[in-house]
């Protein structure tokens, strides 16, 4: 069979191609933007919530702020200084005159207290009447001219004796006093340098002698007698106690105070103590334990107490913003002394009994002339509340210890400081001069320690560390060789050269 030609194939046909699907365009995915802070602020305000604790303080600076303001003001305030005539302002500003058991300085507080209310007030007008009508009325311009107000309460007639007996006591010892360190530089067989080298060299030897538990309560103060024959201590419990040397033995026991006693002292002529207390007084006893007198009208509690060199007068240091001196055979008070802004602490005398010092949480010690009743210069330096103050047997150092852990050196004749020691870790309780000739000085603290340090160039010669607790108080004997510090560990601590000195003398022999 033959297979004919079919010819040529036709071309193969491709089919068309399908069409490519068309997605639709993707929209966008909204990102969130924040608002802007500004925009935030301008819109809505942010409110804080103030803490309780945060609202308190503030108003305690607010209140502060205020009693400081008031208190400037109250002493820029011109008040008149005589009774009468505060009496009649008080009267024309529709006051009671006086108020019972007041005082003269205590009404005119009351006067300046109502005048700063008033100012505060905006009561202006009130007071330029009150001050017209006092320029205004009949007589005053004649009283004026006659009368000059002086800026001091009137004293006493027991006072006036009192200040003339102290200058008669006073004028012969600083002779004397004067004439003696004359002759001391002058004679050449005497080296007061030697002297003080070989005091304060035997400062140095002084060694723990003694110890004994002296209350059940911490210990507040303590004095040698006059020939240190007896020990005198005061405590929390309110009981004084007196103890003889050098064995610490306990001969009398004193009672009287209703709070705790804060200071003792043995008197510089006789063996008569006296001692202060928180219950406002403070009492004349005799070394046996009797009680001789007691002194009323302080208004605050009392802390620390001094003997006049004479015997015959007593100073009390108070918190009442007062210190006060006394007779001590007739139980008056001869003066109330003020000037210190904040409560009194200490009350020292000069050896000659010429002057008193005082000092106080104002951080400031004064010194007064009892003879005439003025302030001699204020010792300004210390940043915290001094509380303790003490005279140089050379009649022209005083000696100040404060809160602020420093011992400063003030020079009567130049009243300025002279030396600043940087004695303690923590605040100085007292501070006392050596009795004979004051080349070394004795500092107690809070840091359990007590110290003595050289006159002569102010460096620490010893350290008597040897209590537990807080030495609140310390004393020197006469004759310098023996130093009593007392402390809250209610332990009476007895230091002496005496025994160093005997065992050098025995190598000699």
């Amino acid at each position: 069979m033959s297979m004919e030609n079919p010819g040529p194939l036709p071309p193969a046909i491709t089919p068309p191609m399908a069409p490519l699907p068309v997605h639709p365009p993707i929209a966008p995915i909204p990102i969130p933007v924040p608002p802007s802070t500004s925009a935030a602020a301008d819109d809505d305000e942010v409110d804080y919530e103030v803490s309780d604790d945060h609202r308190a303080a503030r108003e305690r600076h607010e209140r502060a702020v205020q009693e400081l303001l008031q208190r400037r003001r109250a002493y820029a305030m011109a008040v008149p200084t005589n009774d009468s005539a505060v009496r009649a302002r008080l009267r024309r500003l529709g006051e009671p005159i006086t108020l019972f058991g007041e005082r003269e300085m205590e009404r005119r507080d009351r006067l300046r207290a109502l005048m700063v209310r008033l100012e505060a007030d905006g009561q202006f007008d009130r007071l330029l009447r009150v001050q017209e009508d006092e320029q205004g009325a009949p007589g005053d311009d004649d009283d004026m001219e006659q009368i000059q107000y002086p800026f001091f309460t009137e004293g006493t007639n027991q006072l006036l004796q009192a200040r003339v007996d102290i200058a008669m006591y006073s004028l012969p010892r600083a002779k004397a006093r004067v004439d003696r360190a004359k002759r001391r530089l002058a004679d050449l067989d005497e080296d007061p340098e030697a002297e003080a080298d070989l005091v304060v060299k035997q400062a140095g030897d002084f060694v723990l002698e003694c110890s004994e538990i002296g209350d059940d309560r911490p210990l507040t103060g303590c004095s040698f007698s006059r020939d240190a024959s007896m020990l005198a201590t005061s405590s929390w419990s309110g009981i004084l106690k007196v103890w003889s040397m050098p064995q610490i033995t306990k001969i009398a026991t004193l009672k009287g105070h209703t709070e705790r006693a804060t200071d003792v002292a043995f008197s510089p002529v006789d063996n008569c103590l006296a001692t202060a207390s928180a219950d406002k007084t403070a009492k004349l006893w005799n070394s046996d334990g009797s009680l001789l007198m007691s002194f009323d009208g302080h208004l605050d509690r009392l802390a620390r107490v001094a003997f006049h060199p004479s015997g015959k007068y007593l100073g009390t240091a108070s918190f009442d913003k007062t210190w006060r001196l006394w007779d001590i055979n007739t139980g008056t008070e001869l003066l109330l002394q003020e000037g210190h802004s904040r409560s009194v602490y200490g009350v020292s005398f000069h050896p000659d009994g010429s002057l008193a010092a005082s000092c106080g949480l104002d951080a400031n010690a004064r010194v007064w002339d009892l003879r005439s009743g003025r302030l001699y210069c204020t010792l300004i330096g210390h940043v915290k509340p001094v509380l303790g103050v003490g005279f140089s047997p050379n009649g022209h150092l005083v000696a100040t210890a404060s809160e602020d852990n420093f011992c400063r050196i003030w020079d009567l004749r130049t009243r300025q400081m002279l030396y600043s020691i940087p004695a303690h870790k923590s605040l100085i309780s007292h501070v006392k001069f050596e009795p004979q000739e004051g080349y070394y000085l004795a500092t107690s603290s809070y840091d359990t320690k007590a110290a003595l340090w050289s006159t002569r160039d102010y460096k620490p010669i010893k350290c008597l560390a040897g209590h537990e607790s807080k030495v609140t108080s310390l004393d020197i004997s006469g004759d310098g060789q023996q130093i009593v510090t007392v402390s809250h560990d209610r332990t009476i601590k007895i230091w002496s050269c005496r025994g160093t000195a005997r065992d050098n003398e025995m190598e000699l022999d």
